[in-house]
Protein backbone atom coordinates (compact mmCIF):
# COMPACT_ATOMS: atom_id res chain seq x y z
CA UNK A 1 0.00 0.00 0.00
CA UNK A 2 1.27 3.29 -0.56
CA UNK A 3 1.67 6.02 2.03
CA UNK A 4 -0.63 8.91 1.59
CA UNK A 5 1.26 12.13 1.63
CA UNK A 6 0.32 15.55 2.85
CA UNK A 7 -0.64 16.37 -1.02
CA UNK A 8 0.05 14.70 -4.23
CA UNK A 9 1.26 16.61 -7.67
CA UNK A 10 3.15 15.89 -10.46
CA UNK A 11 6.43 18.04 -11.12
CA UNK A 12 6.55 20.10 -14.14
CA UNK A 13 8.67 23.12 -13.99
CA UNK A 14 12.15 22.74 -15.50
CA UNK A 15 14.53 21.43 -12.75
CA UNK A 16 18.51 20.34 -12.61
CA UNK A 17 18.79 16.86 -12.57
CA UNK A 18 21.99 14.63 -11.26
CA UNK A 19 22.61 11.18 -12.71
CA UNK A 20 25.20 9.36 -11.08
CA UNK A 21 26.55 6.68 -14.00
CA UNK A 22 25.34 8.88 -16.10
CA UNK A 23 27.55 7.99 -18.82
CA UNK A 24 26.42 4.55 -18.51
CA UNK A 25 23.64 2.32 -20.67
CA UNK A 26 20.60 3.43 -18.81
CA UNK A 27 22.35 6.77 -17.44
CA UNK A 28 22.78 8.08 -20.65
CA UNK A 29 18.96 7.49 -21.97
CA UNK A 30 18.09 9.07 -19.22
CA UNK A 31 19.79 11.93 -19.71
CA UNK A 32 18.33 12.12 -23.21
CA UNK A 33 14.82 12.47 -22.17
CA UNK A 34 15.71 14.70 -19.40
CA UNK A 35 17.21 17.42 -21.18
CA UNK A 36 14.46 16.92 -24.43
CA UNK A 37 11.75 17.88 -21.93
CA UNK A 38 13.56 21.20 -20.96
CA UNK A 39 15.70 20.30 -18.06
CA UNK A 40 19.07 20.86 -17.01
CA UNK A 41 21.42 17.41 -16.28
CA UNK A 42 24.41 16.85 -14.96
CA UNK A 43 26.47 13.46 -15.28
CA UNK A 44 28.69 12.04 -12.79
CA UNK A 45 30.48 9.10 -14.04
CA UNK A 46 34.62 7.18 -13.43
CA UNK A 47 33.78 5.82 -16.86
CA UNK A 48 34.62 2.29 -15.04
CA UNK A 49 31.73 0.78 -16.72
CA UNK A 50 30.34 3.96 -18.71
CA UNK A 51 31.49 5.35 -21.84
CA UNK A 52 32.11 8.82 -23.23
CA UNK A 53 30.65 8.09 -26.49
CA UNK A 54 27.54 7.44 -24.44
CA UNK A 55 27.50 11.14 -23.78
CA UNK A 56 29.41 12.44 -26.83
CA UNK A 57 26.52 13.94 -28.20
CA UNK A 58 25.31 16.11 -25.70
CA UNK A 59 28.25 17.92 -24.46
CA UNK A 60 27.68 21.07 -27.09
CA UNK A 61 23.61 20.84 -25.57
CA UNK A 62 22.39 23.56 -23.40
CA UNK A 63 21.78 22.56 -19.78
CA UNK A 64 24.34 19.54 -19.86
CA UNK A 65 27.77 19.12 -17.91
CA UNK A 66 29.29 16.35 -16.95
CA UNK A 67 32.39 15.44 -13.61
CA UNK A 68 34.58 12.87 -14.27
CA UNK A 69 34.75 11.44 -10.90
CA UNK A 70 33.57 8.46 -8.89
CA UNK A 71 30.43 8.56 -6.74
CA UNK A 72 32.55 7.37 -3.90
CA UNK A 73 34.18 11.14 -3.83
CA UNK A 74 32.11 12.36 -1.10
CA UNK A 75 33.37 16.36 -1.90
CA UNK A 76 32.36 16.13 -5.40
CA UNK A 77 28.95 14.19 -5.25
CA UNK A 78 28.35 16.80 -2.07
CA UNK A 79 29.10 20.01 -4.66
CA UNK A 80 26.93 18.26 -7.29
CA UNK A 81 24.11 17.03 -5.13
CA UNK A 82 24.14 21.01 -3.79
CA UNK A 83 23.81 22.08 -7.22
CA UNK A 84 20.77 19.71 -8.14
CA UNK A 85 17.12 19.73 -7.36
CA UNK A 86 16.36 15.85 -7.76
CA UNK A 87 19.31 12.40 -7.86
CA UNK A 88 18.97 9.54 -9.95
CA UNK A 89 21.59 7.37 -8.24
CA UNK A 90 22.65 4.57 -10.66
CA UNK A 91 26.16 4.05 -10.23
CA UNK A 92 27.02 1.07 -9.51
CA UNK A 93 28.98 -2.49 -10.31
CA UNK A 94 27.08 -4.16 -13.29
CA UNK A 95 27.39 -6.99 -15.19
CA UNK A 96 27.54 -11.01 -14.26
CA UNK A 97 31.17 -11.37 -15.26
CA UNK A 98 32.34 -8.18 -13.24
CA UNK A 99 30.56 -9.26 -10.23
CA UNK A 100 32.03 -12.49 -10.44
CA UNK A 101 35.53 -11.96 -11.42
CA UNK A 102 35.71 -8.55 -9.03
CA UNK A 103 33.60 -9.10 -5.90
CA UNK A 104 34.98 -6.68 -3.39
CA UNK A 105 34.90 -3.89 -6.35
CA UNK A 106 30.87 -5.10 -6.66
CA UNK A 107 30.25 -4.54 -2.52
CA UNK A 108 31.93 -1.58 -2.11
CA UNK A 109 31.18 0.67 -5.24
CA UNK A 110 27.09 -0.44 -4.60
CA UNK A 111 27.30 0.08 -0.81
CA UNK A 112 29.78 3.24 -0.25
CA UNK A 113 28.76 5.26 -3.54
CA UNK A 114 24.62 4.53 -1.92
CA UNK A 115 26.02 5.28 1.49
CA UNK A 116 27.94 9.13 0.01
CA UNK A 117 24.89 9.72 -2.10
CA UNK A 118 22.56 9.16 0.51
CA UNK A 119 24.09 11.33 3.10
CA UNK A 120 25.05 14.15 0.69
CA UNK A 121 21.14 14.20 0.09
CA UNK A 122 20.16 14.02 3.21
CA UNK A 123 21.02 17.37 4.18
CA UNK A 124 19.20 19.28 2.10
CA UNK A 125 16.68 16.69 1.74
CA UNK A 126 17.31 16.42 -2.42
CA UNK A 127 14.71 13.66 -3.82
CA UNK A 128 16.88 10.57 -4.30
CA UNK A 129 15.76 7.45 -7.01
CA UNK A 130 18.24 4.39 -6.16
CA UNK A 131 18.72 2.11 -9.25
CA UNK A 132 18.40 -1.72 -7.49
CA UNK A 133 17.61 -4.70 -9.42
CA UNK A 134 15.84 -8.09 -9.37
CA UNK A 135 18.62 -9.57 -8.59
CA UNK A 136 17.42 -9.26 -4.90
CA UNK A 137 15.06 -11.61 -5.44
CA UNK A 138 17.86 -13.85 -5.50
CA UNK A 139 15.95 -17.57 -6.10
CA UNK A 140 12.86 -16.91 -5.01
CA UNK A 141 10.07 -19.45 -6.67
CA UNK A 142 7.45 -16.89 -5.87
CA UNK A 143 6.62 -15.57 -9.42
CA UNK A 144 5.54 -12.96 -10.63
CA UNK A 145 8.17 -11.12 -7.74
CA UNK A 146 6.24 -9.13 -6.15
CA UNK A 147 7.87 -5.96 -4.02
CA UNK A 148 6.44 -7.07 -0.98
CA UNK A 149 7.66 -10.75 -1.78
CA UNK A 150 10.72 -12.17 0.78
CA UNK A 151 14.12 -12.41 -0.23
CA UNK A 152 15.79 -16.26 -1.12
CA UNK A 153 19.89 -15.27 -1.42
CA UNK A 154 21.82 -18.14 -1.96
CA UNK A 155 25.11 -18.76 0.57
CA UNK A 156 27.97 -16.31 1.38
CA UNK A 157 30.23 -18.47 -0.41
CA UNK A 158 29.00 -18.22 -3.61
CA UNK A 159 30.21 -14.87 -5.61
CA UNK A 160 26.92 -14.38 -7.55
CA UNK A 161 24.96 -13.35 -4.39
CA UNK A 162 27.03 -10.95 -3.67
CA UNK A 163 26.10 -8.18 -6.12
CA UNK A 164 22.42 -8.82 -4.88
CA UNK A 165 22.96 -8.71 -1.31
CA UNK A 166 24.83 -5.33 -1.66
CA UNK A 167 21.84 -4.19 -3.79
CA UNK A 168 19.14 -4.84 -0.88
CA UNK A 169 21.32 -3.51 1.37
CA UNK A 170 20.79 -0.37 -0.64
CA UNK A 171 17.34 -0.40 -0.72
CA UNK A 172 17.90 -1.07 3.37
CA UNK A 173 19.45 2.52 3.66
CA UNK A 174 17.68 4.00 1.33
CA UNK A 175 14.82 3.14 3.14
CA UNK A 176 16.03 3.87 6.64
CA UNK A 177 16.86 7.54 5.11
CA UNK A 178 13.13 8.14 4.07
CA UNK A 179 11.61 6.20 7.36
CA UNK A 180 13.69 7.73 9.98
CA UNK A 181 15.08 11.41 8.11
CA UNK A 182 12.44 12.24 5.87
CA UNK A 183 14.71 12.27 2.95
CA UNK A 184 12.61 11.65 -0.20
CA UNK A 185 13.60 8.08 -1.58
CA UNK A 186 12.34 5.38 -4.74
CA UNK A 187 13.71 2.53 -4.92
CA UNK A 188 13.47 1.13 -8.56
CA UNK A 189 14.00 -2.70 -8.90
CA UNK A 190 15.22 -2.86 -12.53
CA UNK A 191 14.51 -6.08 -14.96
CA UNK A 192 16.78 -7.29 -18.00
CA UNK A 193 16.70 -3.27 -19.56
CA UNK A 194 18.71 -3.79 -23.19
CA UNK A 195 18.51 -1.26 -25.98
CA UNK A 196 21.08 0.71 -27.89
CA UNK A 197 24.54 1.80 -26.27
CA UNK A 198 23.94 -1.54 -23.99
CA UNK A 199 28.18 -3.55 -24.19
CA UNK A 200 28.49 -6.94 -24.24
CA UNK A 201 31.72 -6.08 -22.44
CA UNK A 202 30.72 -7.45 -19.04
CA UNK A 203 28.14 -10.46 -20.05
CA UNK A 204 24.46 -8.72 -20.80
CA UNK A 205 23.30 -11.09 -22.87
CA UNK A 206 21.38 -9.27 -25.78
CA UNK A 207 24.39 -7.44 -27.35
CA UNK A 208 26.55 -9.82 -26.78
CA UNK A 209 23.93 -12.30 -28.72
CA UNK A 210 23.40 -9.82 -31.42
CA UNK A 211 27.67 -8.83 -31.98
CA UNK A 212 28.38 -12.90 -32.66
CA UNK A 213 25.49 -12.84 -35.31
CA UNK A 214 26.52 -9.87 -37.06
CA UNK A 215 30.26 -11.07 -36.94
CA UNK A 216 28.99 -14.38 -38.32
CA UNK A 217 30.42 -16.07 -35.16
CA UNK A 218 28.98 -18.85 -33.07
CA UNK A 219 26.25 -17.67 -31.01
CA UNK A 220 27.24 -18.76 -27.35
CA UNK A 221 24.41 -19.58 -24.49
CA UNK A 222 25.60 -20.46 -20.78
CA UNK A 223 24.08 -22.89 -19.62
CA UNK A 224 21.38 -24.81 -21.43
CA UNK A 225 19.19 -22.23 -23.16
CA UNK A 226 16.48 -23.14 -20.79
CA UNK A 227 16.52 -20.24 -18.64
CA UNK A 228 13.41 -17.55 -19.13
CA UNK A 229 14.16 -14.24 -18.92
CA UNK A 230 12.12 -10.91 -19.79
CA UNK A 231 13.57 -7.96 -21.45
CA UNK A 232 12.46 -4.14 -21.48
CA UNK A 233 13.60 -1.58 -23.75
CA UNK A 234 15.09 0.99 -21.96
CA UNK A 235 12.98 3.67 -23.59
CA UNK A 236 9.88 1.89 -21.47
CA UNK A 237 12.33 2.05 -18.53
CA UNK A 238 13.36 5.66 -18.58
CA UNK A 239 9.73 7.05 -18.73
CA UNK A 240 9.17 4.51 -15.36
CA UNK A 241 11.90 6.21 -13.54
CA UNK A 242 10.81 9.58 -14.77
CA UNK A 243 7.32 9.17 -14.02
CA UNK A 244 8.81 7.73 -9.94
CA UNK A 245 10.45 11.07 -9.84
CA UNK A 246 7.53 12.98 -10.54
CA UNK A 247 5.20 11.79 -8.38
CA UNK A 248 5.30 12.54 -4.67
CA UNK A 249 3.31 9.41 -3.72
CA UNK A 250 6.00 7.15 -5.17
CA UNK A 251 8.72 8.35 -2.28
CA UNK A 252 9.77 5.97 0.06
CA UNK A 253 8.32 2.92 -2.15
CA UNK A 254 9.95 -0.58 -4.27
CA UNK A 255 8.70 -0.53 -7.50
CA UNK A 256 9.56 -3.31 -10.10
CA UNK A 257 10.29 -2.00 -13.28
CA UNK A 258 10.15 -4.34 -16.32
CA UNK A 259 8.74 -5.91 -19.24
CA UNK A 260 6.45 -9.39 -18.17
CA UNK A 261 7.15 -10.86 -21.80
CA UNK A 262 9.02 -13.83 -20.99
CA UNK A 263 11.51 -15.38 -23.80
CA UNK A 264 13.96 -18.70 -23.08
CA UNK A 265 17.61 -17.84 -24.00
CA UNK A 266 17.70 -20.32 -26.38
CA UNK A 267 14.46 -18.91 -28.38
CA UNK A 268 16.45 -15.59 -27.87
CA UNK A 269 19.88 -16.71 -29.38
CA UNK A 270 17.44 -17.71 -32.27
CA UNK A 271 15.19 -14.78 -32.62
CA UNK A 272 18.58 -12.37 -32.29
CA UNK A 273 20.25 -15.21 -35.03
CA UNK A 274 16.94 -14.64 -37.30
CA UNK A 275 16.90 -10.82 -37.08
CA UNK A 276 20.20 -10.59 -37.99
CA UNK A 277 19.86 -12.36 -40.77
CA UNK A 278 22.60 -14.93 -39.56
CA UNK A 279 23.67 -18.01 -40.17
CA UNK A 280 25.28 -18.38 -36.73
CA UNK A 281 25.83 -21.64 -34.96
CA UNK A 282 23.91 -21.78 -31.40
CA UNK A 283 26.57 -23.21 -29.01
CA UNK A 284 26.06 -24.10 -24.96
CA UNK A 285 28.97 -22.95 -22.71
CA UNK A 286 28.52 -24.54 -19.16
CA UNK A 287 28.37 -22.26 -16.34
CA UNK A 288 30.92 -23.36 -14.86
CA UNK A 289 33.67 -22.71 -17.46
CA UNK A 290 31.84 -19.63 -18.29
CA UNK A 291 32.04 -17.90 -14.95
CA UNK A 292 33.02 -19.97 -12.35
CA UNK A 293 32.36 -23.46 -10.32
CA UNK A 294 29.39 -23.53 -8.12
CA UNK A 295 27.84 -20.58 -10.19
CA UNK A 296 23.85 -20.41 -9.77
CA UNK A 297 21.08 -19.23 -11.87
CA UNK A 298 17.78 -18.69 -12.09
CA UNK A 299 15.26 -20.39 -14.13
CA UNK A 300 12.76 -18.05 -14.44
CA UNK A 301 12.07 -14.02 -13.41
CA UNK A 302 9.28 -12.38 -14.37
CA UNK A 303 7.78 -9.31 -12.57
CA UNK A 304 4.58 -7.90 -11.05
CA UNK A 305 4.06 -4.65 -12.62
CA UNK A 306 1.01 -4.13 -10.49
CA UNK A 307 2.33 -1.39 -7.96
CA UNK A 308 3.94 0.70 -10.76
CA UNK A 309 0.94 0.55 -13.34
CA UNK A 310 -1.17 1.51 -9.88
CA UNK A 311 0.42 4.64 -9.62
CA UNK A 312 1.59 5.68 -12.95
CA UNK A 313 -0.82 3.80 -15.49
CA UNK A 314 3.06 2.64 -16.62
CA UNK A 315 4.02 -0.47 -18.13
CA UNK A 316 6.27 -1.53 -21.64
CA UNK A 317 5.41 -0.25 -25.25
CA UNK A 318 7.64 -2.05 -26.75
CA UNK A 319 7.81 -5.58 -27.44
CA UNK A 320 10.66 -8.13 -27.79
CA UNK A 321 11.03 -8.25 -31.90
CA UNK A 322 10.97 -4.32 -31.79
CA UNK A 323 13.60 -3.88 -29.20
CA UNK A 324 16.02 -7.02 -30.25
CA UNK A 325 15.79 -4.76 -34.11
CA UNK A 326 16.51 -1.74 -32.29
CA UNK A 327 19.57 -3.14 -30.67
CA UNK A 328 20.37 -4.71 -33.94
CA UNK A 329 20.09 -2.02 -36.02
CA UNK A 330 22.32 0.01 -33.56
CA UNK A 331 25.46 -2.50 -33.43
CA UNK A 332 24.95 -2.46 -36.80
CA UNK A 333 25.88 1.26 -37.02
CA UNK A 334 28.52 0.80 -34.59
CA UNK A 335 30.34 -1.83 -36.47
CA UNK A 336 29.46 0.43 -39.74
CA UNK A 337 28.06 -2.73 -41.70
CA UNK A 338 24.86 -2.68 -43.76
CA UNK A 339 21.65 -4.94 -43.45
CA UNK A 340 23.45 -8.07 -44.87
CA UNK A 341 24.82 -10.52 -42.58
CA UNK A 342 28.99 -9.71 -42.37
CA UNK A 343 31.35 -13.05 -42.79
CA UNK A 344 33.88 -13.06 -40.17
CA UNK A 345 37.07 -11.81 -40.61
Amino acid sequence: MLRALASFRKIESPLRYLITGGAGFIGSHLADELLKRGHTVHVLDDLSTGAMDNIRHLKEQPGFGYTIESAGSASCVAELVDEADVVYHLAAAVGVELIVESPVRTIETNVHCTEIVLTQANKKKKPVFVASTSEVYGKSAALPYRETGDLLLGPTFTGRWAYACSKALDEYLALAYWKERQLPTVIGRLFNTVGPRQTGRYGMVIPTFARQALAGQTITIHGDGSQRRCFCHVRDVVRALIGLMDDERAYGEVFNVGSTEEVSIQELAEQVRDAAGSESEVAFVPYEEAYEEGFEDMRRRIPDLSKIKGLLGWEPTMGLNETLSDVIEAQRAQDGVGPSLIEAA
